[in-house]
């Protein structure tokens, strides 16, 4: 497998870090995280200014071009600063909807606005008895006169609190677990009859469950009934982004706990002249490399028209994140002790993270599932 990196996305990441190691300190991301909107404004317009937020867009709206890749090494460092800004919800979700579904006359209207920072998105998809099933979809959609007019619930929605629009998708025909029959539509966070109930997320991000009652979508995206293909597309690009995001996280989880062990000192000795701890720390470092290698694995067949290998890489390396919680977070925390779970100490918050990313887009029992179908 040879995966590489441009000069242009690693001078990206570069930037990312110093940014963050300079001005993201985790004091900084924790007030963050508990005022106002639950991140910076002023943050994400410099994520804009950097290019950030052009990373998986055509050059033709404003962006780099580098597509699943370029995702790969900006989300390794979103998930070693711990970052709370709604990358994954705006650009990654929401940014590649707009991107993959939608007409020539939307990509330039809100694309370009997306990747300067003016425009932030949300997607709402899951619904509280779908699970991880994304054809399982209850909100209706129907036309009346030459609109359509949404009914139903969303769950866990992210980016919804700030998001000046909202893709929903919505069933316009077919059976409640029907693939075919699913719809995207465009809202507007300020349309009628949209009412939202925000809250915080185990890791200290912002979600947000959403209903529609008789609310006019602002525009279709993309094909009526046709959706559902290009949901599980942006999905799965997604899974394969949280999965290098997992590496950032597991990268710091495993440098701390190794820093730690090296001052901490017990019966006149630090911690990690005990040879049981050594190789407590050369597991977490192999399933650092090994979450590393299936991640990139990910990014490479994600958005490939072979579905089949897509499926495999994208799980497994899902899979493998879902391992790294027991091989690296549960023993970053043991090895650190009780300060390990407090809210004082980054290391609980990583852990935090990397049980969140666990559940997102289909746990580990769902990615086997998956994985099996088509192995």
């Amino acid at each position: 497998m040879n995966l590489e990196f441009t000069e242009e996305m690693v001078m990206l990441q570069d930037g990312l870090n110093k940014f963050l190691q300079n001005e993201y300190n985790f004091e900084t991301r924790q007030k963050l995280s508990r005022d106002g909107i639950g991140y910076s404004e002023s943050n994400w317009q410099q994520f804009a200014d950097m290019g950030l937020l052009g990373v998986p867009f055509e050059e033709e709206y404003g962006g780099f071009g580098f597509g699943q890749t370029g995702l790969i090494v900006i989300m390794e460092a979103i998930g070693k600063g711990l970052v709370v800004e709604p990358y994954l919800a705006s650009i990654i979700l929401g940014g590649q909807l707009i991107q993959q579904a939608g007409s020539e006359e939307q990509k330039q209207a809100l694309l370009p606005a997306l990747i300067g920072g003016e425009l932030k998105l949300a997607f709402a998809y899951a619904e509280q008895q779908s699970r991880y099933n994304l054809a399982d979809v209850a909100c209706t959609a129907e036309k009346q006169g030459e609109q359509y007019v949404l009914n139903g619930h969303k769950s866990v929605v992210f980016n919804a609190e700030t998001a000046d629009k909202i893709i929903v998708s919505a069933r316009t025909s077919g059976n409640t677990i029907s693939e075919q029959g699913v719809s995207l539509f465009i809202i507007d966070k300020a349309a009628n009859g949209l009412t939202a109930r925000h809250y915080e997320t185990v890791d200290g991000l912002r979600a947000s469950d959403l209903s529609f009652e008789a609310v006019t979508a602002e525009a279709v995206l993309g094909t009526i009934d046709e959706a559902f293909a290009v949901i599980q597309t942006v999905i799965d690009s997604a899974t394969a982004a949280i999965c290098a995001e997992g590496v950032g996280v597991i990268n710091q989880l495993r440098e701390k706990t190794v820093e730690y062990l090296k001052t901490r000192k017990q019966f006149g000795q630090p911690l990690g002249s005990f040879q049981i701890l050594q190789h407590r720390s050369v597991d977490m470092f192999m399933a650092e490399e090994q979450m590393r290698s299936l991640a990139y694995l990910a990014a490479i067949h994600a958005t490939s028209d072979d579905k089949a290998e897509c499926v495999k890489s994208v799980s497994a390396a899902k899979i493998y994140l879902g391992d790294t919680r027991s091989i690296v977070a549960e023993q970053a925390a043991q090895l650190h002790g009780g300060i390990g779970v407090t809210d004082e100490l980054d290391v609980a918050h990583y852990v935090k993270r990397l049980t969140m990313l666990n559940a997102l887009f289909g746990d580990r029992d769902f990615q086997m599932q998956r994985f099996c179908q088509v192995s």
